[in-house]
């Protein structure tokens, strides 16, 4: 089973994390299913950027992203050649390393 290595984020996750998904596993709700409070205010319909994450390690093992998803993290703060919306993430059979930005930007609750 791969696992995942979430670096460490000052307020969703000081410590860092480690843990292991099944494979195929969608990397937005494994990182909720363990402890790890990404924003998700689309509800994962890939419709916003809360759940942006930079993908440290593995991410050639990804599916190509949508393009969609490519004109959707055009917009996202802290945007990266390795970025990626982790709702549209399947978790495959390599180990992924992910960093969480240390911001956010969620036109929802900003009122934007």
């Amino acid at each position: 089973m791969p696992r995942i290595k979430v670096l460490p984020h000052a307020q969703i996750c000081p410590e860092g994390a480690e843990f292991e998904v099944e494979n195929h596993s969608n990397l937005c709700e494994s990182l909720l299913k363990n402890g790890i409070k990404i924003e998700h205010a689309c509800d994962m319909s890939c419709a916003c950027t809360t759940c942006h994450v930079i993908v440290r390690r593995g991410f050639d093992s990804l599916e190509e992203m949508h393009d969609v998803e490519a004109d959707l993290l055009d917009r996202a703060w802290g945007l990266e050649p390795d970025s990626r919306l982790s709702c549209q993430v399947k978790v495959e059979n390599e180990d992924l390393e992910v960093e969480i930005p240390k911001y956010t930007i969620n036109h929802a609750s900003e009122n934007h």
